[in-house]
Formats: structure tokens, C-alpha cells, sequence
């Protein structure tokens, strides 16, 4: 099996947040843990002018990310005792729980904010891309979840087929870590690190502080 990949359609999107949800309950995550996460991003104004009319320059969409797997995952570079590890024959990258010391590491370096350390377990958590539902031939529950089917899953040059690969604001440069996350991107999308707009719901997908200065 290759590298696995999501793929994520803006233009279907309509930020129900189905998918964020359906991990939530598959996993049993508490309400401050989330695997998955939609960011409402939004930009532009509203102006009135002289003679009464008025003018706007707004936008917003929707952009749902898990972890994304990357090709060079900093995550895995940073962690001192190797629990977090990349899969030689998928390329899902997982958190070995009895080796993680829970120091934070891969939380502070994921540009993505995927793993989170869970203080009650004493280590990190995050998505796996639903590992062993992959194994079964099956796709993961936030992809079978989406009831517009915006989300997919599957072999990287596959989703590559159908976007760009995760170059959309409110991301980061995908050339830091060469995520397997390709979207086709809404008609208002910005390019990504753009200063365009701002993420409208932050305290929704639980932003660490130096997380608004990377996605605002």
C-alpha cells in the first residue's frame, strides 16, 4: 500500500462540521479534544457609499483539517523517544503510547496543531487516519461521515489527481512539511499564509496562542 492521502473539495463543503463530529464519537473524545476540525475563515467588508449604494469585498468558506500525514513530518523529527512514527507501508503517522513521554513537542511543532497531548492519558493523541479501518479496506469514519462527500481518502497520487496540495489560507505553506492533504479550493479561497482574511472560530477548533498568529 502507498502513502495515504485525504482529499478535501471546498466547492462542496458547506461547513456542517459532520465530519469533526463523527471522529468526536468513533473515538470518544471529550469536548476539549478534537481529531478533526473545520476553521471558518472569513475576510472583506462592507462599504456604503456616497450616493446610498453599497460595495462588498466579503468572503468565507470552510476548510476542515486533521492530521495530514506528511511526506517530512516535523512531529515525527521532534519526538525524543520516537513514539510518534511515520508508517513505512501506509505513511500514517501515530503516536506509540507506551513510549510517549507526553513533553509536547510534536504539539508545539505541527504547524497543523494535530497532535495534542491528553494530560489525563500522560501522552499525545491524534488522528491516525483511522488506521485500522484503512487496514480493513475501509475509509475513515470523517470521510464515510461528510453527507456532501467533500472529504476522501486514499493513495496520495490519487488525491493528487483532484487538487492542490493544502495551499490554501488559513494553512500554512505546505512546503514546510509536504502534507497529504489535496483540495480543490472554494471560488473566495486564499492562498495560504494570506493575510486576507482571519480564522472567524477560534475558540470552536481550540487554538493554542501562537496557532492565531500562524492562521490570522
Amino acid at each position: 500500500m502507498s502513502q495515504q492521502a485525504f482529499f478535501f473539495d471546498g466547492t462542496r463543503c458547506s461547513g456542517c462540521k459532520t465530519c469533526m463530529f463523527a471522529c468526536k464519537d468513533a473515538y470518544d473524545l471529550d469536548v476539549g479534544t478534537a481529531y478533526r476540525r473545520v476553521y471558518e475563515y472569513t475576510g472583506g467588508d462592507t462599504v456604503r457609499a456616497d450616493d446610498g449604494t453599497f460595495s462588498t469585498t466579503c468572503f468565507s468558506y470552510n476548510v476542515t483539517v486533521a492530521c495530514n500525514h506528511c511526506d517530512d513530518p516535523v512531529c515525527v523529527r521532534v519526538c525524543p523517544t520516537e513514539a510518534m512514527h511515520k508508517d513505512e507501508e501506509t505513511g500514517l503517522v501515530s503516536v506509540d503510547e507506551r513510549r510517549c513521554i507526553g513533553c509536547g513537542y510534536c504539539h508545539l511543532s505541527c504547524p497543523y496543531s494535530a497532535p495534542r497531548v491528553d494530560r489525563d492519558k500522560g501522552h499525545s493523541v491524534k488522528c491516525d487516519g483511522c488506521a485500522p479501518r484503512v487496514a480493513a479496506g475501509e475509509k475513515p469514519v470523517c470521510v464515510e461521515a461528510c453527507p456532501a462527500r467533500a472529504l476522501d481518502f486514499g493513495p496520495a497520487e490519487e488525491m493528487a489527481k483532484r487538487g492542490e496540495r493544502a495551499a490554501v489560507a488559513p494553512l500554512p505553506d505546505p512546503a514546510a512539511t509536504v502534507p497529504n492533504l489535496f483540495i480543490k479550493p472554494p471560488a473566495d479561497a486564499r492562498p495560504a499564509e494570506s493575510k486576507d482574511g482571519a480564522v472567524a472560530n477560534l475558540l470552536e477548533v481550540g487554538f493554542r496562542a501562537t496557532d492565531k498568529e500562524i492562521m490570522e
